[in-house]
């Protein structure tokens, strides 16, 4: 395959684990932990919005291959993974808090989550892949290249969404107050913040996040139950790539890895593709251990 037409591909791969890297580096940033049940939500929120689609699904929207309903879908999705993610700090991390447990024990909380909400996943849709929409995508030729309009619109909506964060974090009190909760969590208790409902805001818009980006990979591939937790070694290098607790280098450092694993197949077999990642993360703990921009929190 051409070698720029690998470059776009990785523009497209990169701007879904680039959104999801900005919502696990700001849980990050703020709470102190790795999030290891990040990529699953990414599944659930997927899947969630394939439910909606079962019962609102609508006219094709052209030139896409997405039923209209899809819109619909994005946002309860999105807004059930944001309350289930605000849900579970509520119930199970701010306890572990209160109690003084171990980042590492936060972590482990995460990953027993993880694990959950795979095996529910599976329960209710079954093993099998499949697809938002049966119809095929056709593509544009400019050139020799071929762009999908369902490739716009992921990398597009990557974009909006990247803006939208922005406004949130450096235009608005709540953004003011998630900054100053991620510099002294304590200090700003004393400033009168309420850091708790921070902590559960941070929760919702990762959640927010991770479900647009699931639903954003199942437009151009298929829904697996798994498809999260693979995606999960990606969103964690981009985080580190970018800089822990920097949304806008989590990105950065998506599209790097995306683009990275993509053409990494004119020199290599695709089946090593997603080794790249793990030398992309050990080089740079290596050579830069605070990532290319540094954190912002």
């Amino acid at each position: 395959m051409d070698f720029v037409q690998l470059i776009i591909i990785g523009i497209v791969v990169g701007s879904v684990v680039g959104l999801g890297a900005m919502g696990l580096t700001l849980t990050f940033g703020i709470l102190k932990f790795a999030n290891f049940a990040h990529g699953d939500m990414m599944t659930l929120g997927m899947f969630t919005a394939f439910a909606v689609l079962g019962v609102v699904r609508g006219p094709t929207l052209e030139p896409f291959s997405i039923p209209a309903g899809l819109i619909l879908a994005v946002l309860v999705a999105g807004s059930a993974v944001a309350l289930l993610a605000a849900s579970l700090d509520r119930l199970i991390y701010r306890r572990l808090r209160r109690r003084g447990s171990a980042l590492i024990t936060m972590a482990i909380a995460s990953l027993g989550i993880a694990i959950m909400t795979r095996a529910v996943v599976q329960l209710i849709w079954g093993p099998l892949p499949k697809r938002y929409s049966g119809g095929i995508n056709p593509s544009w030729s400019i050139g020799e290249l071929r762009v999908k309009p369902d490739q716009l619109l992921i990398v597009g909506l990557t974009l909006v969404l990247a803006v939208v964060l922005y406004l949130l974090l450096y235009r608005t009190k709540l953004g003011k107050a998630m900054r100053a909760t991620a510099d002294n969590a304590q200090l700003a208790d004393v400033a009168g913040i309420d850091t708790e409902r921070i902590r559960q805001a941070t929760w919702a818009i990762a959640g927010f996040l991770i479900a647009a980006a699931g639903v954003m990979f199942a437009l151009q591939a298929q829904l697996r139950y798994d498809a999260g937790f693979e995606f999960l070694l990606p969103m964690f290098a981009a985080v580190i790539l970018g800089g822990i607790g920097n949304p806008w280098g989590a990105l950065a450092g998506g599209l790097i890895v995306g683009i990275s694993q993509e053409t990494s197949t004119y020199w290599i077999p695709s089946g090593f593709k997603a080794g790249i990642p793990f030398v992309l993360l050990i080089a740079m703990l290596i050579a830069r251990p605070r990532g290319l921009f540094g954190s912002t929190f």
